[in-house]
């Protein structure tokens, strides 16, 4: 079996957010064992495993050290982005997951659809919410809102990129607002004066993440808010720039169809391959 170690949502080498991705040699999966053996070897958050059944159609499972999981976005562009530079594929796909089929587009960027957005509900008293990420008296002239979008996040305006970048965020505070309200995480973001939609920080100490350089369908989520808040037109190409407070750049792109579509992706850069010693 054919391993790859990719940084998604990057063109750079060590940005982004990286995931193992195993291309299958036969038509069936290894058994569940070893796949979760081979994710804890390879100690990324996700691990896709590839089953190829044609040029356009695919099988992914995911893989975290600890349990499968239906879906996961960064490794799904890994996959694809991968895919493209490796065997030169650029054409729509089909994606067999257990969360169902995905429809990718594969260019210069991979570019996957996402659920149907909706906006979950609308957070009156936001105090807690702005004390958990070190605010006091900060009342926003944007809703705060759980959108959803696959995932509910809550999304989270703030005044400037500075004050973004320099949160001094109460993780267990955290945890138990999302906890209490049904979502994965604080989205939290503000808008600068340059050629990114918004720069973006997500928050998902609940799931054992305090912060996650690159979030596809948290900023899937925060687009649907974005044009629904009319801060963005109704269909277009945007991007979120997220990863600078960790070391770790990012730019994950998004799309918004007349009929409110929502895509996601962008590129990847293969850090590492090679072959897994498994009869």
């Amino acid at each position: 079996m054919r391993y790859y170690i990719v940084d998604a949502f990057t063109d750079q080498l060590f940005g982004g957010n990286p995931a193992g991705v195993v291309m299958l040699d036969g038509n069936t999966f290894p058994n569940e064992a070893v796949m979760l053996q081979i994710a804890a070897e390879l100690r990324y958050s996700e691990t896709a495993f590839v089953r190829r059944h044609s040029d356009n159609e695919f099988t992914i499972r995911y893989f975290t050290p600890k349990a499968e999981v239906e879906l996961c976005g960064h490794a799904t562009i890994a996959t694809f982005g991968m895919l493209h530079q490796e065997t030169g594929i650029s054409r729509c796909c089909l994606c067999h997951t257990n969360a169902g089929d995905l429809n990718i587009e594969i260019g210069d960027q991979v570019m996957m659809q996402m659920a149907a957005p909706r906006i979950v509900a609308t957070i009156g008293n936001t105090e807690e919410i702005y004390r958990a990420i070190g605010l006091t008296d900060y009342k926003p002239s944007l809703p705060v809102q759980i959108a959803y979008s696959g995932l509910s996040d809550i999304m989270i305006p703030l005044p400037d990129v500075a004050t973004l970048q320099t949160l001094n965020p109460n993780m267990e505070a955290i945890a138990n607002i999302t906890k209490k309200y049904n979502a994965v995480s604080f989205h939290v973001f503000a808008f600068g004066n340059d050629k990114y939609t918004a720069f973006v920080r997500d928050f998902a100490p609940l799931y054992g993440i305090p912060e996650e350089s690159a979030t596809g369908t948290a900023n899937a989520a925060l687009t649907y808010y974005l044009q629904q808040n009319g801060i963005i037109t109704a269909s277009g190409d945007y991007s979120f720039a997220q990863g600078e407070a960790m070391g770790r750049p990012s730019v994950v792109a998004t799309r918004i169809t007349a009929d409110g579509t929502i895509y996601v992706g962008g590129t990847a850069a293969i850090v590492a391959k090679g072959e897994l010693n498994i009869n």
